[in-house]
């Protein structure tokens, strides 16, 4: 059984470039997955997570948004000293945090106009 992330934390989208620098800075280096998902984020909460893994343990780089106008995108860096691999996010719609109790990210949650959900999940080491 894998564990619960509750995404229970809205970030508006004036704020999104801000949040994503600040994350990227607070977590360059952390060990993540990316992951694509089918359903609302209630149904992912209670169920298994992840219908399709792009990206398993590996260092994150950099969240990088640019707002409309200038790309309308989300790409998500991967890599330690370079980037290995980049996931991009066209058009994203929502953004959701999910946190331990004692206040550590431990995941991201990105709706796109498309309908597609792509969920970053953080090691909690």
């Amino acid at each position: 059984m894998k564990n619960k992330i509750e995404l229970t934390k809205s970030v508006p989208r004036e704020r999104w470039g801000e949040f994503f620098d600040q994350f990227s800075d607070g977590n360059r280096g952390r060990h993540m997955s990316i992951l694509i998902l089918r359903g609302s984020a209630n149904e992912i909460i209670n169920s298994e997570i992840g219908d399709e893994e792009l990206i398993q343990d590996a260092p994150l780089m950099a969240m990088v948004y640019d707002r409309p106008g200038k790309g309308d995108d989300l790409v998500i860096e991967v890599g330690k000293d370079e980037v290995t691999y980049a996931h991009t996010i066209d058009s994203p719609t929502e953004v959701l945090t999910g946190q331990s109790e004692s206040g550590r990210m431990l995941a991201v949650w990105i709706s796109d106009a498309a309908g597609t959900k792509t969920l970053v999940k953080l090691q909690d080491s």
